[in-house]
């Protein structure tokens, strides 16, 4: 069985990560060890998921990375405050999703959700 999938980003820049995945996303750093830095939500179990996908679902790109939020609307100021670009939405997708997509320090495309209640 499955524990844990891990997304690791290659880059010389470690310390942007930081900028980004712990400022705006509010996540911790687990682990650093110089030549890697983990980020993640400390004490809290996550879905262990991996997408496959030919697009990012209303004609948008394949994002590289989506990571849900309580509140959507909130990151979304935190981005736009940091200078980070916004590329697509906010949009309430018929699917039942509100989102938007931006670039991280590393520029993955970043797919920010939360469910439309």
């Amino acid at each position: 069985m499955v524990k844990r999938i891990v997304l690791n980003i290659d880059t010389l820049k470690i310390a942007d990560a930081a900028s980004f995945y712990k400022d705006i996303l509010g996540l911790d750093l687990l682990m650093d060890l110089g030549w890697i830095a983990t980020y993640g939500a400390a004490g809290q179990r996550m879905d262990v998921q991996i997408s496959f996908a030919s697009e990012g679902g209303s004609g948008t790109p394949t994002p590289d990375l989506s990571i849900e939020v309580e509140h959507v609307d909130e990151i979304l100021e935190k981005v736009k405050a940091a200078g980070f670009s916004i590329e697509y939405g906010p949009a309430d997708e018929p699917w039942g999703v509100r989102r938007f997509y931006t670039r991280d320090p590393f520029g993955k495309l970043i797919n920010i959700l939360s469910h439309l209640d």
